[in-house]
């Protein structure tokens, strides 16, 4: 056991929204399944749900693409400059 002061990580954000919504899918699929509803009707807001959290992770997932994209992107501009800023430099010193 760990004694002394609480130390988060530097990923406590992405960590918190991690558990956040582990804990809204586990209390929305305890809800329906306590909820006094015919199977038939449980089964039609379960699909439901998982249809929407189907949806949101497809729509997250596009979204990190499109980031990564754009980041990746970035990077090869970057590199390009970088290449142009330093090509006089190589060429002065092949001279030299």
């Amino acid at each position: 056991m760990r004694i002394g002061k609480y130390m988060g990580s530097d990923g406590a954000a992405g960590t918190a929204v991690t558990f956040l919504l582990i804990g809204l899918g586990v209390g929305a699929a305890l809800g329906l399944l306590l909820a006094p509803k015919t199977g038939r009707q449980l089964r039609k807001d379960l699909r439901r749900s998982y249809d929407d959290a189907l949806e949101t992770v497809s729509d997250w997932t596009d979204e990190a693409k499109g980031r990564f994209e754009e980041a990746v992107e970035k990077g090869a501009d970057f590199a390009d400059e970088l290449k142009a800023k330093a090509e006089p430099l190589s060429d002065l010193l092949r001279r030299s």
